[in-house]
């Protein structure tokens, strides 16, 4: 069970705790107004990635990520979080998602044990993870947050830093982690009234 200090205690990005596994080319780093055709495309990979494995071996899929967002510009890149008994039982899953046309990329044994794979049509991002992992629940906690029409400052702000990191990053020419490390202030200053909101922040009462 994920407690609250794990969720709100974030595991640095480290490039060197990656193994990777294969390559695919870098695609361009632009935000684009929103599609709607975006829910339909992760319908299309969970059906999919629910044909590929049997219920022993799949627990539960969410559409993540700001295409999991309506009207929240982002990059076309539909980002899917499946969660599995044991992310480390490579063979209970990653076969069965290669032949589904799901191509394994890397594996992160120090972050959540995380397994990355990428599908080209629909494009998508996919994560495995397993059931204790506090980035799944990071994932749903923020993009509920996005989600309610209260909180639309914040949606303004994160599409905002999204627009300004791509920018920034394409004229650097830098990779989608400088651009995830240039929106990582403003993801962390919008996840602190999230835990806030959701009381998984605790406050020392001063002496």
């Amino acid at each position: 069970m994920t407690i609250p200090k794990s969720i709100t205690h974030h595991i640095p990005y480290d490039p060197a705790d990656i193994e990777v596994v294969a390559t695919r080319p870098q695609k361009k780093i632009e935000i684009v107004e929103p599609d709607p055709a975006w829910p339909a495309a992760f319908a299309l990979i969970e059906a999919r990635i629910q044909a590929a494995l049997d219920k022993d071996n799949l627990l539960y899929i969410q559409h993540v990520g700001s295409t999991s967002v309506p009207g929240l510009p982002a990059k076309a890149v539909v980002d899917v979080d499946v969660v599995v008994p044991d992310p480390t039982a490579e063979d209970r899953y990653v076969t069965a998602l290669e032949s589904a046309g799901f191509q394994f990329l890397h594996r992160e044994p120090k972050w959540y044990n995380h397994r990355f794979f990428h599908c080209e049509e629909p494009y998508a991002n996919v994560h495995v993870f397993g059931p204790d992992s506090a980035e799944v629940v990071r994932h749903r906690l923020f993009r509920d947050w996005l989600r309610d029409p209260k909180n639309e400052r914040d949606r303004e702000l994160y599409a905002d830093v999204k627009r300004q990191a791509a920018k920034a990053s394409r004229e650097a020419g830098e990779t989608v982690m400088d651009y995830n490390d240039r929106k990582e202030p403003v993801i962390r200053e919008i996840l602190k009234r999230v835990y806030e909101a959701h009381g998984l922040l605790v406050h020392k009462t001063p002496n």
